[in-house]
């Protein structure tokens, strides 16, 4: 049923509606906003997706743009009721603790049909274990409220849960600086935890793992690291970056451009998939061992 269907995929069948009706009547933005009275900003917002539209509002849309079969009208404020519910992360437990960038996140990773990442340092967070990321917090605990702390932690459980734990999840291609393999955060327990929890989703086949050797990674690492999200619709391709205490979430086409060419670069030079699990696989091991020796010598 419609009703059941998630916001983010309620309002999206919305949005890209109302667009194609309005190209159809060859009609811009601006001329929908006048006949209506509205601001220019609000049409945009609404065929972005950055804002759910009221069934009142949808009607008169509607009727402007020439849209009057009763089931498609009827499908659609469904739609639009099923878009105005309230997502876990608009909660005010998470809203109040997070950046405007970190919310568009959210709500375009839950829309994504390809999600591509380069992590220089760490293992991104949405496939990090509880023990990794409270090792990661801990680093911030002197400069990030306690509050804020606790939601990031748990953030990204339910983001792993909403990627990973769906029917048909996007296709999720990271890569990872070589040096990752030999940062232990947490220490060896922790870090050799977190690379199984790794090896797990490659095996599943939930994420496609590339590391981008020592020797070729250096240009790509000054870019520093970055999530390109793109979305069923084609146009629709966001830039996701995260340095210190400050992200941003960018949509100018030219600026994606230049991180999507440096993404591809890099994957060609990067280790194979079969090769980088095998680096994983090895690194485990040599942490079990240590780990092993340390125990029967206590």
């Amino acid at each position: 049923m419609t009703s059941q269907d998630p916001p983010a995929v309620a309002r999206r069948r919305v949005r890209l509606a109302l667009r194609n009706a309005r190209q159809r009547k060859k009609l811009t933005q601006q001329q929908v906003a006048d006949a209506l009275e509205w601001s220019l900003s609000k049409v945009q917002r609404i065929e972005k997706g950055d804002v759910s539209i009221s069934t009142t509002d949808l009607r008169a849309v509607l009727a402007l743009l020439g849209v009057v079969d009763p089931r498609r009208i009827s499908q659609l404020i469904e739609d639009a009721k099923a878009s105005r519910r309230q997502r876990w992360w608009t909660t005010a437990e998470y809203r109040d603790h997070l950046s405007p960038a970190m919310l568009q996140l959210l709500q375009f990773e839950s829309e994504a049909t390809a999600i591509r990442v380069f992590q220089a340092t760490l293992i991104p967070g949405v496939l990090q274990t509880r023990a990794y990321a409270d090792a990661i917090q801990h680093f911030w605990s002197a400069d990030v409220p306690d509050a804020d702390m606790k939601v990031r932690v748990d953030l990204r459980r339910r983001r792993g849960e909403s990627l990973f734990g769906v029917p048909d999840p996007p296709k999720y291609l990271l890569i990872l600086d070589e040096s990752v393999l030999h940062r232990e955060i947490g220490g060896p327990e922790v870090f050799a935890e977190q690379l199984e929890s790794l090896l797990e989703k490659i095996r599943e086949r939930l994420i496609t793992v590339r590391f981008v050797p020592f020797s070729d990674g250096a240009k790509l690492v000054m870019r520093g690291s970055f999530t390109i999200l793109e979305l069923p619709d084609e146009e629709d391709v966001f830039l996701y970056q995260e340095e210190g205490w400050s992200d941003s979430m960018q949509h100018s086409m030219p600026w994606i451009q230049r991180y999507r060419e440096s993404f591809e670069q890099a994957w060609e030079v990067s280790f194979p998939p079969d090769v980088s699990a095998r680096l994983i696989e090895s690194r485990v091991l040599r942490l079990r061992t240590l780990l092993d020796r340390q125990r029967h010598s206590a």
